[in-house]
């Protein structure tokens, strides 16, 4: 990413402009709500529950009279929270289990796989649900069922890209000379798989936001009084035909997120990708 040029093409890249732009109005709204947020975001007022947008309150306020605008924006905050750590223990885990699988082969990779696999049978729903019968709900569960769920998905990806590696002619070269597969794996592999494990990273980010909206709004993810856009959309629903924007902003939120972090994500694999990259 740091070769000449690729900022003068990434500027002309429209996909992962719209994503840069959307991933850093998600990134602002979450710092600017560590320093300030129009109201206390959990603040009970029951007398201006309800009401619409206003100079007071931007974007109105719920059923309890709490303001919508500063729970959308602490809101922020636990989609990168979870985000950034799920995604961390996915890429971690799985960039360990996949080169490992990649540079012993045998019985080493296939049990790697079929680990894999059965990990696939426990989607982040399942693993949650799992999680918090035993420990309760709450963020540290929800973070820790989706970044189990990730593992498998940077293995996979790892394990394929690394042995397309092995076998090239470098590779090749540097066995002859006597380099061992860790110094192999560290000095060769990884640098050429990099830039698919940042696209996969940034992809996984959105997913785990929406996992994290979703285990929200089923009550497994973030408890009150702590804002989340997906129990936003949970009290919502009591009110749709009352007060149907109470749904329309965290979803508005959720979705923006979501599309900004796969344009970004789908921009770098076009700029990364040496072959799209010249045709640029």
């Amino acid at each position: 990413m740091a070769e000449p040029g690729f900022w003068r093409r990434a500027l002309r890249h429209k996909s992962f402009v719209a994503g840069a732009l959307l991933t850093a109005l998600l990134a602002g709204m979450a710092l600017l709500s560590l320093v300030w947020t129009p109201y206390p975001p959990a603040e009970i007022d029951i007398p201006a529950k309800l009401q619409p947008p206003s100079l007071a309150h931007w974007l109105g306020t719920d059923s309890l009279g709490r303001d919508i605008a500063s729970q959308i924006l602490v809101g922020s905050q636990n989609s990168i929270v979870v985000g950034v750590i799920a995604v961390g223990i996915g890429l971690v885990a799985g960039v360990l289990l996949g080169c490992l699988a990649a540079a012993r082969k045998g019985w080493v990779e296939e049990l790697v796989m079929r680990g894999s696999d059965f990990a696939f049978a426990f989607p982040a729903l399942l693993t949650a649900i799992m999680l918090t019968a035993i420990y309760g709900p709450g963020l540290v569960m929800s973070i820790v069922a989706i970044g189990i769920f990730n593992v498998p998905v940077f293995a996979r990806i790892t394990r394929a890209s690394a042995n397309a590696v092995w076998a090239r002619e470098f590779v090749l070269a540097a066995r002859a000379a006597g380099k061992g597969p860790l110094r192999i794996t560290l000095d060769h592999v990884l640098p050429n798989i990099a830039s698919m494990l940042v696209v996969q990273a940034t992809i996984s980010f959105a997913t785990a936001i929406l996992a994290e909206a979703a285990l929200s709004y089923l009550g497994l993810g973030t408890q009150p009084p702590q804002p989340s856009w997906g129990r936003m959309l949970n009290e919502a629903q009591a009110l749709v035909f009352q007060a149907p924007m109470l749904a329309v902003y965290p979803g508005v939120a959720i979705v923006l997120s979501v599309l900004g972090l796969n344009l970004m994500g789908d921009g770098l694999r076009d700029l990364l990708d040496p072959k799209l990259a010249r045709q640029r």
